[in-house]
């Protein structure tokens, strides 16, 4: 899937300004996608720069959240409801050159995913929130993951997340 030109000012402003959820509901989404991933279905939507995956039992949002503690978990692993919840978040910043290659690969990534969601912001083509979850090759058990990434031109700052959801 090709990115969306999202019709949505850039809210985020920094990577630091990011906070990490899995108890949150449904935010206004300026874009949404469901698909259906080894068997789960999956919603992965874009949030300003930000994003929400909601799976199974699993509400996740990373976001710019008013009044929540900013910041990702480098990692994090939880029992939820028969699944387990592995996350993790990293943030690089970037030469204006290789930032603008990495866009280019994340771009391409989704692009090529079968199931993926991604969306750029209005004045900067490199201003980018991408989604792409893909089922993981184990058959037994039942298990997916996702990857997202959120770009911040402005300091060439790129936060990756990578989540693992696998039944027990």
């Amino acid at each position: 899937m090709h990115a969306l030109s999202l019709q949505a000012p850039y809210l985020d402003t920094d990577a630091d300004q990011l906070c990490f959820s899995l108890d949150l509901g449904e935010r206004p989404a300026l874009a949404e996608r469901e698909a259906l991933v080894g068997g789960l279905t999956v919603r992965m939507r874009l949030l300003g720069a930000s994003h929400q995956v909601f799976a199974g039992p699993v509400r996740e949002t990373v976001a710019c959240l008013p009044g929540a503690a900013r910041g990702l978990p480098a990692g994090l692993t939880r029992q939820l409801a028969g699944w387990t919840y592995d996350f993790s978040a990293s943030t690089a910043r970037l030469d204006p050159d290789e930032f603008s290659a990495r866009v280019a690969q994340v771009l391409g990534r989704a692009a090529d995913a079968e199931h993926s969601l991604c969306g750029t912001f209005p004045g900067s083509p490199e201003a980018v929130t991408a989604v792409v979850v893909e089922a993981t090759d184990e058959a037994s058990p039942p298990a997916l993951a996702w990857r997202t990434w959120h770009t911040y031109p402005q300091n060439g700052q790129i936060v990756s997340t990578r989540t693992r959801l696998e039944a027990r």
